[in-house]
Order: C-alpha cells, then structure tokens, then sequence
C-alpha cells in the first residue's frame, strides 16, 4: 500500500514560532517579576504543550506553583499568546511550495500538534496553510497528547487513512516515539526544536530541508517501509 497520509508536527517543523512564545512567556514573568528567558532557553521548553512550556519558564526563574496557580499562569500566557500568535512566526523556507507539490502528487495532510487549537488554527489561517490540511488535531482533541500514540493516531483516522498508509514528519522524540510505537516510518527535521541531538532520535530519515521532503516521500524507505 502506498503511504500516502502525512502527518505533521507545527511548532519547528511547518514554521518557526519561538520568537512569538518566549513574547508571551516574558510578559507573564514580567507581571511575576521575574527576569526573561533567551530564545536558547526558549528553545529547551517548546514542545510539550503550552502548560509545560509556562512551568519550564517558571521554574527555570525559581518559582515551583502548585497545578492550580500553574493553571491561572497558563491561562495568563495563553491570552499574552493569543494577542499575537503570528506576529513573528514565519513558516520555514520552501513550506507552502512544498506542501502544494505534495498535494498535487496525491499526498493528505494533516497536523498533529501539542499547541493549543486556537492559536493553531491562529498561526495556519495567519501564514496561509490551513487549506492544505484536511485534519488538524490538537490536545483539545484527544485524552493524550504527544509523545502517546492515541494523538497520532487519532490524526490519522481525521484524516480518513490508516497507520500503515501514514508517515509522520517532525522535529523532536514526541514525533518519533508515537510514530515508532505505531510502526509508521518518520522523517525529522535537523532545523527543529528537539531538546536531544537529531540524529539520536532513530527518525527513518533527517532531512535538513523542508523541500527535500518531497522527494524523499516517493522512495525508500518510506514507500519501501
């Protein structure tokens, strides 16, 4: 069967966004009194959701809130978030070409991503790539999030496929871990947020180019997987 069913990740892999969350997590720790945190540290937080994201920034500033202060901080960030989900987020080099080649050549797409879905759809509609997913699920969605299998999985049936005909395209172990656990085959970008060396992961394939991918998909391994 050919794999036709792309799933993709959103936050450092379809666009660059860190500069809009370290925005919004330096103006909640402005209004905690606490100093910012750089991009490099912003780097080490992404990925897990927005609620882990505010407690990595808080604790790496010396504050430990209990779940429900944790939640009122996210919920905080959240609108500092939303005032401009956009303003600095660009999606990477080649993405909206290449995502059209893909869908030419046949391919279904859709994302599978641990942001919120407001400002997700946000960031989409913002950059002009909302009309080439035909699902986008987000921890809203399911009971569990990346790196569990249930929230790729749950992408792909949105999407109207099966595991066996999906490939996953990500940056980091939550893209990689579910795809494996699922028997998908996952290709990874080396540009993206993963907090461990790329080349650790054990991706079916790193890809160092966003455009590269549409070559890559029509072969081996991902077609021979």
């Amino acid at each position: 069967m050919r794999r036709r069913f792309l799933v993709f990740d959103l936050d450092g892999t379809l666009v660059d966004s860190l500069a809009d969350l370290r925005t919004a997590a330096n103006r909640l720790l402005g209004e905690l009194g606490c100093p910012p945190i750089s991009l490099a540290e912003a780097r080490l937080m992404v990925g897990d959701g927005a609620p882990a994201f505010v407690r990595h920034a808080v604790e790496s500033r010396g504050l430990r809130p209990a779940a429900a202060e944790l939640a009122r901080m996210t919920a905080r960030y959240l609108d500092h978030y939303m005032a401009a989900p956009a303003g600095l987020t660009r999606a990477y080099e080649n993405v909206p070409e290449t995502l059209e080649r893909l869908r030419t050549a046949g391919f279904i797409c859709g994302v599978c991503t641990n942001k919120p879905r407001v400002p997700t759809l946000a960031v989409l509609d913002a950059l002009g790539l909302a009309p080439y997913f035909g699902a986008v699920i987000c921890p809203e969605d399911v009971g569990n999030r990346k790196p569990h299998p249930d929230h790729l999985r749950a992408t792909v049936t949105a999407l109207g496929g099966e595991i066996r005909a999906a490939i996953m395209i990500g940056d980091s172990s939550n893209d990689v871990v579910p795809a494996l656990e699922l028997g998908m085959p996952v290709a990874v970008m080396r540009y993206g947020y993963s907090r461990k060396p790329h080349a650790s992961l054990g991706a079916t394939l790193l890809l160092d180019r966003f455009e590269l991918l549409a070559t890559a998909l029509v072969r081996a391994p991902f077609q021979d997987a």
